[in-house]
């Protein structure tokens, strides 16, 4: 009896003494387990964060990028339609330009001699226009001209035009527009339908001689030797006593 007591105890204290160690090392293992899998979760997000902050900054940078691209590409498609426009308006003006220039040009044109004394500054009674209109705004483009800001004053005077059809100022602002177009943009096609209207409807104005030779030397640019002869020949002619006019013949000297 006593025997079969001891081994029952003695079996009890050895089945307690391993199954406690026993119970405490897996509690511990539970505990390590989860306190690890809670660190790296938060690891985890803050990857996430961070790589969702530096997605955001390049999407902000891209999103610059691209406004800056617009802007590049709006400013690039404006100045091709602008090119575009000037191309095809070439032809016509060049038209124009022969057109009216033609009509100056006849075969047997006998001298004006009568030019001599007429080749007066331009001058207008009937105007429509308040005079200080049309003076302030010939003498915006006129600055913007002689401020070496072409393209402003290209527009200004290209406005005035529309703005003020009957002023006073119409040869001038017209020549003034050929001078842009041909010494400052290369478009002589353009500048000679300028300079041709000046001497068709304006042929006693102080810059129709000049706007003349200049046909004449865009003609002889273009290779058009005969049609610059013959204006060359015309502005002696009309305006025997002028600069332009010995400009002409030193022209006419070097073919």
């Amino acid at each position: 009896m006593n025997s079969n007591c001891r081994c029952y105890l003695l079996s009890l204290s050895l089945l307690f003494g391993v199954a406690v160690p026993s119970a405490a090392t897996a509690e511990a293992s539970i505990s390590g387990v989860g306190s690890g899998s809670l660190e790296d979760h938060v690891t985890q997000l803050e990857r996430i964060v961070n790589a969702h902050s530096q997605l955001l900054t390049q999407l902000q940078q891209q999103l610059s990028d691209s406004q800056r691209d617009i802007e590049s590409l709006r400013g690039q498609i404006q100045n091709n339609q602008y090119q575009l426009n000037q191309i095809v308006g070439q032809p016509k003006m060049a038209q124009r330009a022969e057109s009216l220039i033609g009509q100056e040009i006849p075969g047997n044109t006998e001298p004006d001699t009568s030019a001599k004394s007429t080749v007066v500054p331009e001058a207008a009674s009937n105007t429509k226009i308040p005079v200080n209109d049309d003076e302030n705004a010939y003498k915006q483009a006129t600055s913007s001209r002689e401020k070496q800001q072409y393209d402003q004053a290209i527009v200004a005077f290209e406005n005035f035009l529309t703005q003020y059809p009957e002023s006073v100022y119409l040869p001038n602002v017209n020549y003034w527009l050929g001078q842009l177009y041909y010494n400052n943009k290369g478009e002589k096609d353009i500048a000679a339908s300028y300079y041709a209207f000046v001497v068709k409807n304006y042929p006693q104005s102080a810059k129709s001689a000049d706007a003349m030779l200049k046909v004449g030397m865009i003609m002889q640019d273009k290779k058009q030797t005969d049609k610059a002869k013959a204006v060359y020949q015309q502005v002696i002619k009309k305006y025997p006593n002028s600069q332009a006019a010995a400009e002409a013949q030193k022209k006419l000297a070097s073919f």
